[in-house]
C-alpha cells in the first residue's frame, strides 16, 4: 500500500494522469487493488478492481458514513448517549467490550469504531440509528445503490463473516471517497494514533498502522478475517491532494500494508 499510494501521488504530482486507467505496478500483490483521488473520483490505477470480495471490518466505512450523514443532518448529536443492547455486545471479534446497557456517547463510539474497529459499538451506533441492525443494513443497501455501488451486498454493519456479504475495491473507494470528501470531520478519529476511553481506562491503538508511519496518511479502515484475508481503505494527502488506495484478499498484513 505504502508503494502504490506513493505512485500514485508520484503520477499526480508529475501531471501524468493521462496514463491507462487500470495500470498497476508489479509491486502489488494482493489480488485487488484500486488507487483513486478523492476531489474528483478518477482512477488512476487498479488491479481486478471490480472482482467480489468479503470486506471484513472496511464494511465499517459505510456504517460511518451513515453515521455521519445522521450527524452533519442534524439527526444524531456527538453527546448523544448510545446504549449497548444485549445484540451489541454479543459480536464478538474486535471490540471494546461493552456491558448490557452501558453508555457511551456518539463521539466515544464513534472513536472506538474508527481506531480499534469496535464490532459491538458499530451495532450499537447502527441500532441508535436505525433502531435495529436490520434495518440499518437495510440503509446501507441503499445508499451503496445511490453512490453506484454495483457489485455491493451487505448482511451486517460490521464486516464479521456472513454469506453474500461482499464488495469490491472499487465500490470501497467509492463509499471510501463519499465519507472523506463530504463529512470530513471523520479526520479527527482516523487520524488517531494512540487514544483512551472511559476516561483514559480503555487503551486504543490504530489498526492502521500506516497513520504512525506514513508522511500525509489520513485513514481509513482496515479489515481481517479467515475468509476475507487482509483488507485496507487506505486515504493520504499530500500538497493538497488525497488519495484513496484499496487493497483486498491481501494474503498477509504486511501485503495489505506494502502491496
Amino acid at each position: 500500500m505504502k508503494r502504490i499510494a506513493a505512485l500514485g501521488l508520484a503520477l499526480a504530482m508529475a501531471g501524468l494522469l493521462a496514463a491507462p486507467a487500470y495500470a498497476v505496478p508489479a509491486e502489488v500483490t494482493a489480488p485487488s487493488a484500486i488507487l483513486m483521488e478523492k476531489s474528483t473520483g478518477q482512477v488512476l490505477c487498479g488491479q481486478n478492481a471490480t472482482a467480489q470480495y468479503e470486506p471484513a471490518s472496511v464494511t465499517k466505512v459505510m456504517t460511518l458514513l451513515l453515521v455521519m450523514e445522521a450527524i452533519d443532518s442534524g439527526n444524531l448529536g456527538w453527546d448523544d448517549m448510545v446504549t449497548a443492547s444485549p445484540h451489541a455486545i454479543s459480536m464478538g471479534g474486535s471490540q471494546i467490550w461493552l456491558k448490557e446497557n452501558e453508555q457511551m456517547s456518539v463521539r466515544d463510539m464513534v472513536k472506538a469504531v474508527t481506531v480499534v474497529s469496535a464490532n459491538d459499538c458499530a451495532v450499537a451506533l447502527a441500532e441508535h440509528v436505525a433502531g435495529s441492525e436490520t434495518a440499518f443494513v437495510d440503509r446501507m443497501n441503499q445508499r451503496a445503490r445511490e453512490l453506484g455501488m454495483e457489485r455491493t451486498n451487505f448482511v451486517n454493519c460490521t464486516g464479521l463473516p456472513a454469506p453474500g456479504h461482499l464488495t469490491c475495491a472499487y465500490d470501497i473507494a467509492l463509499m471510501s471517497r463519499e465519507l472523506i470528501l463530504n463529512h470530513p470531520a471523520i479526520r479527527e478519529f482516523t487520524t488517531i494514533w494512540m487514544d483512551t476511553l472511559r476516561g483514559g481506562a480503555f487503551q486504543l491503538s490504530n489498526t492502521n498502522r500506516l497513520i504512525f508511519y506514513y508522511e500525509g496518511a489520513t485513514g481509513l479502515k482496515t479489515g481481517f478475517t479467515d475468509t476475507a484475508l487482509y483488507c485496507l481503505s487506505a486515504t493520504a494527502e499530500r500538497d493538497g491532494m488525497e488519495l484513496i488506495a484499496v487493497v483486498m484478499h491481501a494474503p498477509t498484513s504486511n501485503d495489505r500494508f506494502d502491496s
